[in-house]
């Protein structure tokens, strides 16, 4: 039985968006936070398969996250189960403005609605190097 490339692949990178809100006034404050996160949670993250991870946020507090991974569910279990994750949220939850829950089990996800990537390949399906 001959084994087809898509069976030996590793499972595609998948692209993620979310969109959050930080209290305007504590922008200053989150950003400044953010510059310098804990190093035991920068290793979480990349442990649990959160990569390519970058935050952007408006001076209005309008916050946007985006991030590749493998599975996301996988990877937002693995946070979950980390005690440096807990005590990350518990810090940064007075930042955001209508959260019952942490950030990283409250956010909205956006969805992917253009690539660039994916339609230059569909265009040319040749390797790019």
């Amino acid at each position: 039985m001959a084994i087809t490339p898509a069976a030996t692949s590793a499972p595609r990178m998948r692209p993620v968006c979310f969109r959050l809100r930080v209290r305007p006034e504590l922008v200053p404050a989150y950003r400044e936070r953010h510059a310098a996160v804990w190093p035991e949670m920068l290793q979480a993250l990349a442990e649990t398969g959160w990569h390519d991870y970058r935050i952007f946020v408006a001076d209005d507090g309008t916050c946007i996250g985006t991030f590749t991974t493998r599975d996301l569910d996988a990877s937002l279990a693995g946070m979950a189960a980390r005690d440096i994750n807990a005590r990350w949220q518990a810090e940064m939850q007075p930042f955001f403005e209508g959260l019952d829950a942490p950030a990283d089990r409250s956010f909205e996800l956006i969805p992917l609605a253009f690539d660039l990537d994916a339609q230059l390949a569909a265009l040319d399906p040749s390797p790019r190097s």
